[in-house]
């Protein structure tokens, strides 16, 4: 897949292609199906398959004062996502407060029209695009029909009675509920990091953990989970602690692994950790003694948890 960033290094040969739009964070299940429909779509047609998509997330601009801003997915893994579906290409557009003022007509007549002529767009059923999202599928079709370009609006995509939206899966990730998150995405939430130095009370019990920096601001809430860690190319089950330590009377925040059956210096590594089950909260014990029991209980519950999701890992 080639990546253009903005529209002045599109190459000529993605003239009349068929393209999508939209902001695609995450990745899921309905964006993937849009994008392999595109990529087929296009491929039979003998051109082009573009997605369009905007960096920063609009609603960054648009709302600056929102903060922590809760992304699924960074734009490398989004770009990543996109060329597991088969599209050629990806135009990544630069979002800025200049940019948010073009209009409906002036991004479907200038944009879409003279300067990537497209012969097809594919839409979501909520598409709205444009300043004040002034335009939509209707406006979209009304246009085709007039400058020579097919319109076609997917329907909702559901999974049994819910809608399948990056808002949903979000909601559900702040909520805790990581394992739903698996059959709107077709993977799990994933959070990686570089590995800092922590204060070691990992080891004096026994677990040894790696104290990450995570680089991403969607997190699950406080609590004990099962994961899968990715370090330099291998996986590794993982006992994951997001909180504060009150059996220490220690409230700074971390975000912790403990990965199994691993020896080694993981200090200045990156670790991508994949977030499957919520064992507990965190609670406070009555000493390291009955601390370290816990986490040794929950230990064995995290590998049981991670062995019954071995085949969705692969």
């Amino acid at each position: 897949m080639i990546v253009f960033k903005g529209i002045e290094n599109i190459t000529e040969d993605f003239r009349g292609s068929f393209v999508t739009i939209g902001n695609f964070d995450g990745v899921h299940l309905s964006h993937q199906f849009i994008c392999r429909k595109l990529a087929t779509e296009a491929r039979d047609a003998s051109t082009k398959s573009l997605v369009i998509t905007f960096d920063p997330h609009p609603k960054m601009i648009l709302h600056p004062n929102i903060r922590p801003f809760y992304l699924i997915t960074t734009l490398a893994e989004k770009l990543k996502l996109l060329d597991n579906c088969g599209v050629d290409g990806t135009l990544v557009i630069p979002f800025s407060p200049e940019y948010s003022k073009i209009t409906a007509e002036q991004f479907v007549y200038g944009f879409l029209t003279q300067k990537l002529e497209v012969k097809k767009v594919i839409v979501g059923h909520d598409y709205t695009f444009g300043q004040a999202k002034q335009g939509n599928s209707d406006y979209l079709i009304s246009s085709g029909a007039k400058l020579g370009f097919a319109v076609e609006v997917v329907d909702a995509f559901k999974v049994g009675t819910d809608i399948i939206s990056s808002t949903l899966i979000r909601n559900l990730i702040l909520q805790g509920d990581v394992s739903s998150v698996f059959k709107f995405m077709g993977r799990w939430h994933n959070i990686a990091g570089i590995v800092v130095s922590g204060r070691g009370r990992g080891t004096g019990l026994g677990f040894p953990t790696a104290n990450l920096e995570p680089d991403k601001e969607l997190l699950p809430p406080p609590g004990i989970y099962a994961a899968f860690a990715e370090l330099e190319g291998k996986c590794y089950m993982a006992a994951l602690n997001i909180g504060v330590k009150p059996t220490f009377s220690d409230y700074t925040f971390t975000f912790e692994a403990h990965l199994l059956d691993f020896a080694g210096d993981v200090r200045s590594k990156r670790i991508n950790i994949l977030f499957v089950e919520k064992l507990r909260d965190i609670v406070k014990f009555d000493g390291p003694e009955m601390l370290k029991q816990q986490i040794a209980a929950d230990v064995e519950k995290v590998r049981a948890i991670l062995i019954n999701n071995m085949e969705k890992k692969v």
